[in-house]
């Protein structure tokens, strides 16, 4: 192959500037960080990434969903310079400023279903997640806070106890809070050995079995989801599921937060990829990655009985809603808003390709994802499905020394993910999928 935009010109990976910088991480950075590349990079723009050796990549992880409509933006730049020569923080709580309610005002219009209206603004992820579970204590005086096998919430204590997977995530820092499990559909690896759509959903009637039962009835206060599990390998849910957990929650007083850091911001076609299922009714909303631009912004959204519950000085924080990030997220919301109906040519240009690499290499068990967040996960055997990490992780190294950066994610570590930018150019992401092909080839003849 050709490649027009990647570029190795140090012949392998990590180049020479690359690997001095190594040196000094090892030496002063805690080996508890995990490196994906070995690579420093020191441009981005669009869909490509220049390391310090001037070796270019295309980014197909987009900063694990960060970098949704690409790397510096014209608009998103000139935004952040322009609110920098203004002022760089002063702290909402303190002296507040315009930019903050007008993020609000924007996720009050985009806002899944009805209702969400009242946002408060945070850093990372895990701390929107931390204050859904804080806000919907004290709004419903239950203490229960219950997730889905195979979720990623987040790294602090709350959010990973929250999450499912235990290796590298949660191993040796407990005792975390208490939180309780109920099955993802999982259809590829059903929990409930059935299949789907003869099962009627029965993973999500036993999530009422489980509240209906002395152990928990009138006491569940929330239940944290992700429209599509991100982490856990991208597993996407029959289309009747959310819809369905979203009754069984009203039924039983408890507030459904949707987990929206990865999937929203535009990744699936929609602003929410619960948009995709109508009936699915979220009570709270929280958002961060893709929506800031690169700058660290969450937010925890959702309907004012609950936003309004805690006392006055409850929530907030130093950093929250920083007014060069929110400069940068109503900047980034704005082209997004604009580049929705990208996605879709992205998704059927990569479903076709993965389709074929799925016929051509057997250890491609699943093909799977929604718009601009798709994944293959691998298995040495289509019969008994026995997971194919080794495989999914050597994908991944033949891809990056190829000039290809991708992920691998799952609860069984043998899932490749891409998240690509949903402005990539098509040349660029044909390249990126015969890239992928000849990395499939390597790998399977080794």
């Amino acid at each position: 192959m050709s490649a027009k935009f990647a570029s190795i010109r140090t012949g392998e990976l990590p180049g020479p500037k690359s690997a001095e910088l190594i040196k000094m991480r090892v030496r002063l950075i805690s080996r508890a960080v995990g490196i994906v590349a070995p690579v420093y990079i020191e441009k981005a723009e669009g869909s490509l990434l220049t390391d310090v050796d001037g070796n270019v990549l295309i980014d197909m992880a987009s900063g694990i969903g960060v970098t949704n409509i690409g790397h510096r933006p014209a608009e998103v730049e000139a935004a952040i310079k322009d609110q920098a020569g203004k002022f760089i923080h002063t702290c909402y709580q303190v002296t507040p400023y315009e930019s903050y309610l007008r993020v609000a005002e924007k996720l009050a219009e985009l806002a899944p279903g009805l209702g969400l209206t009242k946002s408060v603004l945070f850093n990372a992820g895990a701390e929107a997640v931390e204050n859904s579970v804080k806000i919907s204590r004290h709004y419903n005086k239950k203490t229960a806070s219950f997730s889905f096998t195979h979720a990623f919430h987040g790294r602090t204590m709350m959010a990973l106890a929250l999450t499912d997977k235990e290796m590298p995530y949660k191993a040796g820092f407990g005792p975390l809070p208490e939180t309780y499990k109920v099955d993802f559909p999982y259809c590829y690896r059903c929990p409930l050995n059935a299949t789907y759509p003869s099962c009627g959903i029965a993973c999500a009637d036993k999530i009422d079995e489980i509240w209906s039962s002395p152990q928990f009835e009138g006491k569940v206060s929330s239940l944290i989801g992700e429209p599509i599990a991100g982490e856990g390998g991208f597993i996407v849910p029959p289309k009747e599921f959310y819809p369905k957990v979203s009754k069984i929650c009203k039924k039983h007083g408890v507030v459904y937060i949707d987990d929206e850091i990865q999937t929203g911001a535009g990744r699936t076609g929609k602003m929410w990829c619960v948009d995709h299922w109508p009936g699915a009714e979220p009570d709270m909303l929280v958002s961060g990655k893709g929506m800031g631009g690169g700058f660290p912004l969450s937010a925890t959204t959702g309907r004012p009985e609950i936003m309004d519950a805690p006392q006055v000085g409850g929530l907030g924080g130093t950093f929250g809603g920083n007014p060069v990030a929110c400069a940068a997220a109503l900047a980034q919301i704005d082209i997004i808003e604009k580049s929705l109906d990208r996605v879709q040519p992205i998704n059927s240009y990569m479903v076709k390709r993965l389709g074929e690499l799925q016929q051509k290499f057997p250890v491609i068990g699943e093909v799977r994802g929604m718009g601009a967040m798709m994944a293959l996960e691998l298995v040495a055997d289509q019969k008994t499905k026995e997971p194919a990490a080794k495989e999914a992780g050597a994908v991944k190294d033949a891809a990056l020394k190829r000039g290809l950066l991708i992920l691998t994610c799952g609860t069984y570590n043998n899932v490749v993910r891409m998240h690509p930018s949903i402005l990539m150019p098509q040349e660029m992401l044909e390249e990126s999928m015969d890239i992928l092909e000849e990395s499939f080839e390597e790998v399977m003849k080794a």
